[in-house]
């Protein structure tokens, strides 16, 4: 289900927005729960607590903190979140794509515009949700697409994700269940019960360990080389049976 926060301190402008939700839905047949703040540091803080939302319209010009600068603190929660915002002024359209904002949009706002808006940015969310895992590191939520994950290791209820970038991401929790989510792309292999690889990025195989893209070696539990191996290979070619 899509979550939709509004943050406006003008309440008749919320009102707005909320009655072009309850049309938009009605008009699509899609179900879309929202959330109203009257001001950032209510968003804020129901953000800090650990609320997640797909896609936030903003106002820019508020009392106390301008949107911009709230959409900056947002971002150190959440990279994914889908910031459109919402002003009277065209002063800040520049500053916008510094906290990668999805869309800039003018009031007064129409009916047309909404609409279109809402196509653009429901359809990239769905595309996103299709395509990529939702992490939860360090206070901060991000995503990450499969195809980018080199490996994934545990250590405790520690799940360290290691991209082909170099970049390490640390999320909680378990293995198990991110061999069930990534069970349906195929190129993943669970060679050890600390370890999941992407076969794509598999070097070599011996009988003692996988070397990865990145030269990092995995080791291959003691009677495990032939699975590893007949999965590495079915990737590789396509199923066709290859002896070694």
């Amino acid at each position: 289900m899509i979550k939709v926060a509004l943050c406006d301190d003008d309440v008749s402008i919320l009102d707005e927005i909320q009655g072009f939700l309850g049309r938009y839905c009605k008009e699509q047949g899609r179900e879309i729960v929202h959330t109203n703040f009257l001001s950032p540091l209510e968003l804020l803080a129901e953000i800090e607590r650990g609320s997640r939302f797909d896609i936030l319209f903003l106002d820019i010009l508020m009392p106390g903190q301008n949107g911009i600068e709230t959409a900056a603190e947002i971002r150190s929660y959440d990279s994914n979140i889908k910031i459109i915002f919402l002003t009277s002024s065209a002063e800040f359209a520049v500053q916008s794509y510094t906290v990668e904002a999805y869309f800039y949009q003018l009031k007064p706002l129409q009916w047309e515009d909404f609409s279109r808006v809402m196509d653009s940015v429901l359809e990239k969310c769905e595309q996103e949700q299709e395509n990529s895992l939702i992490l939860r590191c360090r206070g901060m939520i991000t995503r990450i697409e499969p195809g980018k994950l080199e490996f994934c290791e545990v250590i405790h209820r520690t799940l360290l994700f290691h991209l082909v970038s170099g970049k390490v991401l640390e999320s909680i929790g378990s293995l198990d269940e991110l061999s069930r989510q990534l069970a349906s792309y195929g190129c993943f292999h669970r060679i050890h019960r600390s370890y999941i690889v992407n076969l794509d990025y598999v070097q070599n195989i011996s009988y003692r360990a996988v070397t990865m893209t990145c030269l990092t070696e995995i080791p291959i539990p003691r009677g495990r080389y032939n699975e590893v191996k007949d999965a590495f290979l079915a990737r590789a070619f396509g199923n066709v049976q290859v002896k070694l």
